[in-house]
């Protein structure tokens, strides 16, 4: 059983079929009414990226279409693949693949690691620390993932039928699925995955070269100086990664434009002027990772940058809501749409309901998830993890999971809701949250740091899957899906998500020693703003070096008012302002991977002036394969790793004068 109710399936078949072409002439026109935000983009969303979904969509179509034809050639297939199977394969893929990111392993999970808190002077002691292991890590996502699941089942209808809220990444991917189940659209995935098929292996060979030039520290194409050493020095460099120049693909130009400009304000401009105060502003004699010298204004002027854009953000969303609600409350008519819609959507005129949402709207109402499995579940899991998370985490005490537990429904709602409007996930800003607010109030001398990192996970788990669910139930609405098949789809998702992500990411753990380093191929940049943004809220800012608050609360305030010019002007113009948290990401970690992603637009722009078509349609795959290989290639070198196989080359690059003193070292000693 494929769907959970194939009869269902089979019964919405015919008729998905007569509203494809609808389907697609309405896809056509909301990309042409779009055509000139998206080539600039939006704000980058916190969650999962919409490539996820259509990629997830689009690889379950060609597998499975795959494997109907040879079951059709050996007379053992009964019913036809349809677009029903279709979108719940890809909400079980994209509920896996969400785990990684609600799962924390780059950011609060890693956080509370020895590895981490060696780079903090402050709040290194042993209640503070919990290193990664595997049992722990699958029992705590297991005890977290299912809850927000649960908590917006009940508001399904609400959200979907009655409020018609847009969910744009999940629209688009039942666009992309509806397309696929068409002559013309199966023609063009089965291109689509020979395209991705083709730059995941030049991707995976790609990596597999460069890995014989890095027998030593700081060698191989990583640390290849292209834009000169003193540039290379301040992080400015191309490091040849197959996968940064896809996310360039993928990422709209002002989300890379800004990552740039932010790289260059920082280690262009800011970090070179406050390193030229060292013994004034700090001592001069302090470790490079001590968060009292350079490091401290590294890290919190890029979290004040974040908190800023996301705060701003959340009580965006939050208003938008609040007065969403009122417009429904003041209304008479239940039909009558949010009036935050735009316009010109389709949604925004409700007086005659078309055939094609009469239809859905059947469908969609007819395998009820009854509200006693949705409170029940959410009950049953909430009461097994107040239990179970104290056992893991003795600092996060029972009540303090408890409160987080009765307030992160209304924030899942919130989310999902704010989802919904902006395709933009918070889930990281209210995990933020949950980090001042339990650290603080359990104290550093309580393990407050560990507790905050740990409550982080159980928000951000619970918000982040209830937007995901949200996101899918809409895609099973315009695919003619049943629902319950989807809820199902999910858990199972989720399920195979918490026993694989943390797999992978154990295998990482053990395989690469250094990570987490600075300096290293995988320095975890994340995982040290969110342990610092819990020592912050448990010991204050008296620990901050000189004139170090300043900054923060002025980059703070920038943070706020640039997002309020965006609002404010005009679209045509607002395209053209950077994004603080796009800015935020390299203050710490550098520009190297965003002049990749620089690069990858470059690709991309130059693509879509030659051939706009073959770019739209193609672009995703190679940025996919690009990102894919690159990625696979880390399983080989992983197991090379662990069987300490070396490489036998160490490309290194040095000065002149530097070459001459080896020159001179070698012939000394030879």
């Amino acid at each position: 059983m494929v769907t959970g109710d194939h009869d269902a399936g089979a019964a919405g078949a015919a008729a998905a079929e007569e509203e494809a072409s609808r389907l697609r002439r309405r896809s056509s026109a909301a990309a042409e009414e779009e055509e000139e935000e998206e080539e600039w983009g939006s704000e980058p969303d916190d969650g999962d990226h919409p490539v996820a979904e259509r990629v997830g969509g689009l690889l379950g179509f060609f597998f499975v279409r795959a494997w109907t034809k040879a079951l059709q050639r050996c007379g053992a297939l009964k019913h036809p693949f349809t677009r029903q199977e279709n979108t719940v394969i890809q909400t079980c893929v994209v509920a896996c693949s969400g785990i990684a990111f609600s799962g924390g392993f780059g950011s609060y999970l890693f956080a509370m690691s020895e590895t981490i808190a060696k780079q903090s002077t402050e709040a290194n002691d042993a209640q503070n620390i919990k290193d990664p292991k595997l049992g722990w890590m699958i029992g705590f996502l297991f005890v977290v993932s299912f809850l927000g699941l649960f908590s917006v089942v009940p508001l399904r209808k609400i959200m979907i039928i009655d409020y018609k809220l847009i969910y744009p990444s999940g629209t688009a991917t039942a666009h992309l699925i509806n397309s696929f189940h068409t002559p013309q659209g199966a023609k063009l995935a089965k291109k689509q995955v020979k395209t991705l098929g083709k730059f995941f292996v030049v991707s995976f060979l790609w990596g597999f070269f460069q890995w014989f030039y890095t027998g030593g520290d700081d060698c191989g194409f990583l640390a290849f100086p292209s834009l000169g050493l003193e540039a290379y020095q301040n992080r400015f460099y191309f490091d040849f990664s197959a996968t940064y120049v896809g996310v360039g693909m993928i990422c709209p130009y002002l989300v890379n434009v800004s990552v740039l400009l932010g790289g260059i304000l920082s280690w262009g401009i800011m970090w070179p002027l406050i390193e030229g105060k060292k013994g004034d502003w700090f001592p001069a004699d302090l470790p490079s990772t001590s968060l009292h010298g350079l490091q401290g204004y590294r890290v919190f002027i890029a979290i004040a940058l974040i908190l800023g854009d996301g705060l701003y953000n959340f009580f965006k969303v939050l208003a938008r809501t609040i007065s969403a609600f009122a417009s429904q409350i003041r209304s008479k008519s239940s039909t009558t749409t949010l009036p935050i819609t735009d316009g010109n959507s389709p949604t925004a005129d409700t007086t005659q309901i078309s055939y094609d949402d009469q239809r859905r709207t059947e469908l969609f109402l007819k395998d009820q998830i009854p509200n006693l499995v949705a409170f029940g579940g959410y009950a049953a899991i909430a009461i097994i993890s107040i239990i179970t998370i104290p056992h893991i985490f003795p600092q996060l005490k029972w009540y303090y999971i408890l409160v987080t537990y009765i307030v992160a429904p209304v924030l899942a709602f919130c989310n999902a809701y704010g989802c919904g409007l902006t395709d933009w996930s918070l889930a990281s800003t209210y995990g933020k949250l949950a980090i001042f607010t339990i650290g603080a109030w359990a104290g550093l001398s309580h393990g407050g740091v560990l507790a905050g990192l740990a409550a982080c996970g159980v928000m951000m788990s619970i918000v982040s899957t209830a937007s995901d669910l949200t996101q899918d139930f809409k895609t099973g609405y315009m695919t003619l899906a049943s629902p319950r098949s989807m809820f199902i789809s999910q858990m199972f998702g989720t399920a195979m998500g918490c026993v694989i992500a943390p797999s992978v990411f154990w295998l990482f753990y053990k395989a690469f020693k250094d990570i987490g380093v600075p300096g290293s191929e995988y320095p975890s940049p994340n995982a040290l703003v969110y342990r610092n943004m819990a020592i912050l809220g448990v010991e204050g800012f008296s620990s901050l070096p000189k004139h170090c608050l300043t900054l923060c609360f002025i980059f703070f305030a920038a943070a706020i008012v640039v997002n309020l010019i965006r609002d404010l002007v005009p679209k045509k113009v607002s395209r053209f302002i950077p994004l603080p948290m796009a800015m935020a990401i390299p203050f710490y970690l550098g520009s190297y991977f965003a002049i990749d992603m620089c690069i990858g637009s470059l690709i991309l722009f130059v693509w879509e002036r030659i051939n706009k078509a073959e770019a739209d349609a193609f672009a995703p795959a190679v940025a996919s394969g690009l990102i894919c290989g690159d990625g696979i290639w880390t399983l080989p070198q992983s197991v090379l790793a662990l069987a300490q196989v070396k490489p036998p080359i160490c490309m290194k690059f040095l000065s002149r004068s530097m070459n001459s003193k080896v020159d001179a070292y070698i012939a000394k000693i030879s």
